[in-house]
């Protein structure tokens, strides 16, 4: 399926003109815009459940973390094998 040509949008927004009039079509695109700006507006407040003052994330985790064990001889952030062969 294809989007519609420039042409067919042109019909369907004289069709909507005369079927619902100017200042029907006008006041709902008010209305459409007033939501838009409350959605955003909404989108930025803190609401009743995340006061402003407190962080989204947690600082400290709320199980304790395991001890993560090594093998001895490798670097714990090395994931490859050495295939270093110099002496």
């Amino acid at each position: 399926m294809h989007a519609p040509s420039p042409m067919a949008l042109l019909v369907i927004a004289i069709v909507v003109l005369v079927l619902f009039g100017r200042g029907k079509v006008s006041s709902l695109m008010g209305e459409f815009g007033k939501g838009i700006t409350a959605f955003k507006k909404g989108l930025n407040e803190p609401t009743a459940e995340q006061p402003a003052d407190k962080p989204t994330t947690l600082d400290t985790p709320t199980q304790p973390v395991a001890p993560v064990h090594t093998v001895p001889g490798t670097d714990a952030r090395d994931v490859t094998p050495h295939t270093d062969t110099r002496t």
